[in-house]
């Protein structure tokens, strides 16, 4: 498939998506929104791809927003539509996915940059990247997802000093909330990247999913996270990647997934 706003390729098992509107420092706008999420849903069906790395063309930004003239003129259902578009095509399309995302974040991530980070699996940033989400400063509030996933990641009071002041992190106090699991030299980034996917590519494709699926449970209103666990738990035993998995171990050798 042909993408304007993005650049796709696979490469040993790993999807690469950037966003590639650098003129607009990556911004998010309707088109963006639904080449990422035709992008990701190809590499989730893609059984070669074992990991996502969602980056940023350039080195300013990973994505420094939405698009604002695209939403400034919506009225209240319109806007109340843009959101749950929005988090139903790609924000939690990528959180749910079983082939799980790299959010390596090289620059700004703000407003609905910052809300695409936080619906990827894990997240590093390079040292000049600033994180926020600055909506209240616009009269509106985060939209993607944004007031739920960082206050599940940094904790509610943190979320809403961050929120309603419209504060921006730098990558080092980022580390320090817990929002971004590694900070590096903006050089490095895509090799942390790499090195990490490298050991993702080692382990069960399908355990990594079933684990992903369990863990967001947790965070589910009405479900019981232990019980989905024991669930997942017991469904690996019919599979044939827990056989390889564990022969494996008992004959002293990698196992072949």
């Amino acid at each position: 498939m042909i993408y304007e706003n993005i650049l796709s390729e696979n490469k040993d098992g790993v999807c690469y998506l950037t966003i590639n509107r650098p003129k607009q420092l990556n911004a998010l706008n309707g088109a963006t929104i639904l080449e990422l999420s035709n992008a990701i849903k190809s590499a989730e069906e893609n059984n070669l791809v074992r990991c996502i790395i969602l980056t940023g063309a350039d080195t300013r930004a990973f994505v420094a927003g939405a698009d604002i003239k695209e939403f400034s003129c919506f009225n209240v259902a319109e806007g109340e539509n843009l959101a749950r578009k929005g988090q139903e095509m790609l924000f939690d399309l990528l959180e749910n996915i079983g082939t799980p995302s790299i959010a390596a974040i090289n620059g700004f991530a703000l407003g609905g940059g910052l809300e695409l980070a936080m619906s990827c699996h894990i997240r590093i940033a390079s040292e000049n990247a600033k994180m926020g989400l600055p909506e209240v400063s616009l009269g509106v509030i985060p939209g993607y997802g944004g007031t739920q996933r960082l206050a599940n990641l940094v904790g509610k009071g943190k979320a809403i000093e961050m929120i309603i002041t419209a504060m921006k992190l730098t990558a080092v106090e980022a580390e320090k909330w817990g929002l971004v699991n590694y900070v590096c030299p903006q050089d490095e980034l895509m090799l942390l990247a790499e090195k990490i996917a490298e050991k993702i590519k080692r382990n069960s494709p399908m355990a990594i999913g079933k684990a992903i699926k369990t863990v967001n449970a947790g965070f589910i209103d009405g479900v019981d996270g232990f019980e989905v666990e024991k669930k997942e738990f017991g469904s690996c035993f019919g599979s044939a990647e827990f056989i390889e998995g564990t022969t494996a171990f008992m004959e002293k050798r990698k196992a072949n997934f």
